[in-house]
């Protein structure tokens, strides 16, 4: 029988492909996660990993038993949450989270109506930082998030989409970007993009802050940030840019950063977001509620 700490080191370890980024989302040393892998592979008898100087690939082997795994971890860590809410008395509250605190406010809306609807279930709307949604998600810690999508992460679902907005790119006010109308995408290459934190996974990290232009050229890399308010932070202080929603401007306007429009960019979409398997009557009422909160918005 596997333990807990393999199943989560290799199921981590295939979807990042790298032990060193395995490690952070796990909280332990990049040689901790070797050695697990290692003795994992000794004692199924089968390499899971191919592994180079230059990369880390999963074998057909290692494929074949992350599809069987990731669907049956899941449920069963939706079951021991679920069984531990219930001991602890937290049946009946709705956990919700929310990574940016102008989104937070169709939450609130949105909770107002959840109440009419099913007034037997509390709601507890709380902020998260951006690589605290997906552990908060997977661990039970919060039901239903808001963020931005898509969000390509094994074992969370995405639900309705809420808002979308266009994309802004935030620059320091000194920015020769800032005297312009709009850029374009392929304009990203000659700025540094500021980062989301390195405990989000690559794909999702890079739904957000591309490493290429669409046509191919290299985005230089900047420093990392938390949350978004040190990522303003940082880009008034011309550490870097950082894309962003229209909505952000509104209610984040700083005399240190100028917004402007990516005129060739998709718009940004926020979207709920649940753990695969934990799409309760609370959760899908509350989606219900969120869209019927948006609509009135619009």
């Amino acid at each position: 029988m596997l333990e807990r700490h393999e199943l989560e080191a290799f199921l981590t370890l295939v979807e990042e492909l790298h032990f060193g980024r395995t490690a952070e989302r796990l909280h332990v040393s990049t040689a901790r996660v070797s050695q697990t892998i290692a003795k994992l592979e000794r004692r199924l008898g089968v390499a899971l990993f191919e592994r180079s100087s230059r990369r880390v690939r999963t074998t057909p082997a290692g494929r074949d038993l992350y599809a069987e795994l990731r669907p049956a971890w899941d449920r069963i860590t939706v079951a021991v949450r679920r069984t531990m809410d219930t001991g602890r008395g937290r049946a009946g509250t709705l956990e919700v989270a929310f990574v940016d605190s102008t989104t937070g406010q169709l939450l609130i809306r949105a909770a107002e109506l959840f109440r009419e609807r099913l007034p037997e279930c509390a709601v507890r709307l709380r902020e998260a930082q951006p690589a605290q949604v997906i552990p908060w998600l997977r661990d039970g810690e919060i039901d239903i998030a808001l963020d931005m999508v898509p969000f390509p992460e094994p074992g969370i679902t995405t639900g309705p989409e809420l808002v979308a907005a266009a994309r802004l790119l935030a620059v320091p006010a000194a920015h020769p970007f800032a005297r312009r109308r709009s850029i374009t995408q392929s304009d990203l290459a000659r700025t540094t993009m500021l980062q989301l934190p390195p405990e989000l996974p690559r794909a999702v990290r890079e739904t957000r802050t591309p490493p290429v232009t669409p046509d191919g050229q290299q985005i230089p890399a900047g420093p990392a940030a938390a949350t978004y308010n040190e990522l303003l932070t940082l880009v008034g202080a011309g550490w870097g840019v950082f894309p962003v929603s229209a909505h952000l401007r509104r209610y984040n306007a700083r005399p240190d950063v100028a917004y402007v429009p990516i005129r060739d960019a998709e718009p940004v979409r926020w979207a709920l977001l649940w753990r695969s398997g934990g799409e309760t009557e609370p959760v899908r009422e509350f989606a219900r509620a969120a869209t019927t909160a948006a609509d009135r918005t619009d």
